[in-house]
């Protein structure tokens, strides 16, 4: 990095508004990076306490602490944030309208969630250029800005935590003066990186666990972590898509996979949901039908909810109770576990912007595979794909 990569430019980083999100989206490592590279950085106060990180730390890297957000929107050329721009309460404003005209927002956006729209039109009125960290393609190239992976290894594991803490049994197989209490049975539906590391953890709290994936290379990765393979039974040409990820399938083989599915929902303990298509709408494969025939007091997580969720009857940012089986929506997991998803996402968002900031000017090249597929909103219009499908635009 030259020391007049970032020279000009004011970044501004704002406190998270999203409830219970404890992450930030630079950490004092990051800051000084922008820092000796010749930007400004305004931090807003108390941005960092909830990843452990005191403001005097983010100053002694070079960072100004603003206590006006207002301002910090105002004076900052590219604003770098963890969530989707929400409504703020405290302030009765929307954070989009605190935005202005060229403005460059990174974030993690779900521009095709039906939650989003809305505020995606939003970014498209104010002429803000916005790009989403869930649309960087899993080439080598954008490894290291991968933030999608890093989240969902933290997303994976939690979930399973949070799923075992509601269960009102033991996961482990245990031996008892009175009998041997049977162990739990967790099936993972979905195994990208959060399904992997999904499976990984339960097995570590001895779950019998059984995975389901369309994409046969997948359910290879999740036997070789001990899992009991489910077919699915589509063909791997419908199933996988560019870069290895799934592809959205046609209503015919969701209803198969649903089928073939069924019994094994039915018959679990837990329940994580993490299939997911890039940019398009989480297919829907739990039914309220196989919910309604779980066991009492079974616990599903649908880590898909960001993307519309999995499950039929996950409700966002909502953990409910329906026909006695909790679902949780939590949409922010990896904000559970703020100081390791903070040190990824914070390396995550920087090598991101290093590799389109060049001597202090922001090139948005679309001709580049990584501002093509992350790219949302420019010049008023909509680029992304999934978002232009879902809003017919």
């Amino acid at each position: 990095m030259s020391s007049s990569q970032f020279k000009g430019l004011y970044f501004g980083i704002p406190k998270e508004i999203m409830n219970g999100e404890r992450r930030v989206a630079a950490i004092p490592e990051t800051v000084k990076k922008l820092t000796d590279g010749g930007a400004k950085v305004f931090v807003e106060k108390g941005a960092g306490v909830g990843s452990y990180f005191a403001d005097a730390e983010y100053e002694k890297v070079g960072a100004v602490i603003i206590e006006d957000i207002q301002q910090l929107y105002t004076e900052s050329d590219i604003i770098l944030k963890v969530k989707e721009p929400l409504f703020n309460e405290e302030l009765g404003v929307h954070e989009v309208d605190l935005m202005h005209e060229g403005q460059v927002l990174i974030t993690f956006l779900h521009p095709a969630a039906p939650s989003n729209h809305e505020m995606v039109k939003k970014l498209m009125e104010k002429r803000v250029i916005s790009l989403t960290l869930d649309g960087i393609p899993r080439i080598s190239r954008a490894q290291s800005m991968d933030a999608l992976t890093s989240m969902s290894t933290v997303a994976g594991y939690k979930s399973v935590l949070m799923a075992a803490d509601r269960l009102p049994k033991f996961i482990p197989m245990i031996g008892t003066a009175v009998g041997m209490i049977q162990p739990s049975t967790v099936m993972v539906i979905g195994t990208g990186v959060a399904g992997l590391q999904a499976i990984a953890t339960a097995k570590r709290l001895g779950a019998v666990v059984y995975a389901a994936d369309i994409r046969p290379e997948a359910a290879e990765h999740a036997k070789s972590l001990g899992a009991k393979i489910v077919e699915t039974g589509v063909p791997a040409d419908v199933a996988i898509g560019e870069g290895g990820y799934a592809q959205s399938l046609p209503k015919e083989w969701i209803l198969k996979e649903q089928e073939s599915i069924k019994d094994y929902v039915i018959k679990s303990d837990i329940l994580i949901l993490t299939a997911l298509v890039p940019g398009r709408l989480a297919p829907v494969l739990v039914t309220e039908e196989m919910v309604k025939q779980m066991k009492p007091g079974s616990a599903i997580v649908d880590v898909a909810i960001d993307q519309g969720g999995n499950c039929e009857l996950t409700k966002g940012g909502e953990l409910i109770v329906q026909y006695s089986v909790s679902i949780d929506g939590t949409k922010n997991i990896p904000g559970m576990v703020p100081i390791s998803s903070t040190w990824m996402f914070a390396h995550n968002i920087y090598n991101f912007i290093a590799s389109f900031v060049k001597d202090g000017k922001i090139i948005i090249d679309t001709d580049d595979e990584i501002i093509a597929s992350s790219l949302v909103t420019k010049d008023g219009n909509l680029y992304h794909v999934g978002a232009r499908e879902v809003l017919a635009i």
